[in-house]
């Protein structure tokens, strides 16, 4: 049994996903980051850099705990075997379009969206700043998925960290803002591909 500490964000559905896909038994405990739970004793224990997702692997000698969505899918990855390559160049390539989204899409993405839709106070250089940011990273996305079918070749863990903050302009059930993505086909058929898959449904539902 694995043990799934999670809220209602893009970072925690990477994970569910993920643990869906490997058909894993576990059990989701919401934290409630709106109420500061993230700073408990309990969780700290679990994570102590006080944020969500984090997994506690039961199933262990000794129960494993792994905190940061990147190392949480690698660590899954790894223990049932699936979606990301053992050795070589596809697992190279995998795991660095995982790190990519993790050190680029995440943090710029959010920072454009805290200034843009979240402060109070106008700050036209931030809002610029994280925009441009987060339409080159839409680019670079957009070229590589105009080669591959998905960012690591085949379908994998890079494509799961990143699925749900596309998500976030695409799907209307995640209140879409599609002129974020702009005209990108390539990214459109990639995400009308992965958000097709059954196990991806599963994950994203769990916390709706």
């Amino acid at each position: 049994m694995i043990d799934f500490y999670a809220a209602k964000t893009p970072n925690a559905r990477k994970i569910s996903i993920m643990l869906e896909e490997c058909d894993a038994r576990y059990q989701a405990h919401m934290i409630d980051i709106g109420k500061g739970e993230q700073f408990s004793p309990e969780f700290l224990r679990v994570n102590p850099n006080a944020k969500i997702p984090a997994i506690v692997d039961q199933g262990e000698p000794t129960p494993v705990s792994v905190f940061e969505s990147a190392a949480i899918l690698i660590y899954l990855g790894e223990k049932f075997g699936r979606l990301l390559p053992t050795t070589g160049a596809a697992r190279a390539s995998c795991i660095s379009w995982t790190v990519w989204q993790v050190a680029n899409v995440g943090p710029m993405f959010g920072q454009a969206n805290h200034f843009t839709n979240v402060t109070t106070e106008e700050c036209p250089y931030a809002v610029e700043r994280f925009s441009k940011e987060a339409a080159r990273l839409i680019h670079v996305m957009e070229t590589r998925l105009g080669v591959e079918p998905y960012l690591a070749g085949t379908y994998s863990i890079a494509d799961i960290a990143v699925f749900p903050w596309i998500r976030v302009a695409l799907d209307p059930m995640a209140r879409a803002r599609p002129e974020l993505i702009g005209e990108t086909p390539n990214i459109r058929r990639w995400f009308g591909e992965v958000g097709a898959r059954p196990a991806v449904q599963r994950g994203i539902a769990f916390a709706t």
